[in-house]
């Protein structure tokens, strides 16, 4: 863990961590040499950086609440505790996923790398709007939703697709109107986070709606918020994507529906398919679910073998200030036995 915690420190950017101690000083009113020393503090009790003190707001929390968050040095341990990266392909590539996972994805899609001219053609008679993806990356990155009728021949948009040298062509996914209210121009999903036990049995930790924002076609960076999975309800008012900004919303700025108390369809069903889908690939125990709630049922996105650890630990929706690593100690105590430093 030393080894580490220096490597951390030996790369920390001198400026951005000044930005994080500004960030604290106004927010907090403490001084900033005090907050200094507690930063370093927490970083060698903690495997908490800079970013992580500031936007769990440590500064706020007692040692005793500090030591059950998930710090940036315990998210990569856990991730390389859980998950054998020599099966991660599985999920990250998107020909692999909707193949091996097609039963859960709810959609028409088309390997377009290895589809001729007249499949693609046939796919795009049949599909009006297309949502079209690059291999192998995250976060909506790459993505292009495309108006077949936008161009003024077959032979173009073919050109184009070919040009942008996409892997995946899917039916666009409608969603249901209940979550289409919250924001119309992206497909509003929901992450769930789910681990695998030592005995192979799944089990769902956490679930947060995400929203897009200002034009946005995907909702990544956006908005979020915790639902509860027994009711379906959005639990708290909505937390900035950009996490370090720390901006709440107690509506949606673009349509100005109230978040909390907020209810998303087919949750219940979801977390059933999400469990399911876990056991897909026993390898990856620790993922998160990017899923659509569509009129007929959810759908999965994707599934990302790499969990940030930031949006389910955020102050406005841990008004204990209590972190995850309790509920993840419930299912996967053996993570905790012993010692992991590095």
């Amino acid at each position: 863990m030393a080894g580490y915690i220096f490597k951390i420190i030996s790369h920390a950017s001198l400026g951005k961590m000044k930005e994080a101690i500004n960030t604290v000083h106004e927010r907090s009113g403490k001084s900033k040499v005090k907050i200094f020393f507690d930063m370093l503090h927490c970083t060698r009790k903690y495997g908490a950086g800079y970013y992580d003190y500031q936007i769990f707001a440590f500064y706020n929390l007692t040692e005793k609440q500090r030591a059950t968050y998930v710090t940036r040095l315990i998210s990569k341990k856990f991730n390389t505790f859980m998950n054998n990266y020599e099966y991660a392909h599985f999920l990250e590539n998107k020909d692999e996923f909707n193949k091996l996972y097609k039963k859960y994805i709810g959609r028409d899609f088309l390997q377009f790398r290895e589809a001729n001219k007249e499949e693609v053609r046939a796919f795009c008679e049949k599909h009006p709007v297309l949502f079209c993806k690059m291999q192998d990356l995250e976060c909506g990155h790459g993505c292009e939703r495309i108006r077949v009728a936008d161009y003024e021949s077959f032979d173009k948009l073919y050109a184009y697709l070919k040009e942008k040298d996409f892997c995946i062509l899917e039916e666009n996914m409608e969603q249901h109107p209940a979550v289409k209210k919250l924001y119309p121009n992206a497909v509003n999903s929901m992450r769930f986070i789910t681990v695998l036990d030592k005995d192979g049995e799944p089990h769902l930790l956490y679930i947060v709606q995400k929203m897009g924002l200002g034009g946005s076609i995907i909702d990544n960076n956006c908005l979020f918020t915790p639902v509860d999975p027994e009711t379906g309800e959005m639990k708290y008012p909505a937390h900035s994507g950009d996490t370090l900004k720390g901006i709440i919303y107690t509506e949606h700025p673009d349509t100005h529906v109230k978040i909390q108390g907020y209810k998303i369809p087919f949750v219940k069903e979801a977390v059933q398919m999400v469990l399911e889908a876990a056991k897909v690939t026993p390898q990856i125990r620790y993922v998160g679910w990017d899923v659509a709630t569509t009129p007929n049922g959810p759908a999965i996105i994707e599934g990302n073998t790499y969990c940030a650890h930031d949006f389910w630990q955020l102050p406005p929706h841990t008004p204990d200030g209590i972190g995850m690593l309790p509920t993840i100690k419930k299912y996967v105590p053996e993570f905790f036995e012993g010692k992991r430093d590095a």
